[in-house]
């Protein structure tokens, strides 16, 4: 499994920086770069022995939601930006299991630079208004 972390790891990088690259002006770029570190923590967490086997049972669908290439935003359709929905589904994960337990493993396993907590509670935000409540607000307004 280790290897294909880093394979996926290393191809979600390349493509993001692509992408960013050529969209310096990304509203969300800075969200979108945590993309490849979320995979990372998440692989990490399922693999640490002090986790909880419903809560790894849990990062690894979310595991397998990054690499799917079926979900609500396909990346194979809309790009990078696709992985808002995968963002925002390991926040949410990664949110539950920091509220019902100790953040230490979390923080120690986290390779990113920003802080691990407050990048999930400003994921959580932006994805509220994105996917969230925003979504449908856009969307009745429309119909």
């Amino acid at each position: 499994m280790e290897q294909r972390h880093n394979d996926f790891y290393c191809k979600l990088r390349k493509k993001i920086n692509k992408y960013l690259f050529n969209h310096k002006q990304h509203k969300y770029g800075d969200i979108l770069l945590l993309a490849p570190d979320l995979f990372h923590l998440l692989v990490k967490l399922s693999l640490d022995n002090r986790v909880p086997a419903a809560k790894k049972a849990k990062f690894l669908g979310v595991i397998a939601y990054f690499i799917s290439p079926v979900d609500l935003f396909p990346e194979l359709i809309v790009g990078p930006i696709g992985y808002f929905d995968d963002i925002a589904l390991a926040a949410w994960v990664l949110n539950d299991y920091i509220n019902a337990t100790d953040p230490v493993i979390v923080r120690e396993l986290w390779a990113g630079d920003q802080d691990i907590l407050s990048s999930i509670k400003n994921i959580l935000s932006v994805s509220d208004q994105l996917i969230g409540k925003g979504l449908w607000k856009k969307l009745r307004r429309k119909f």
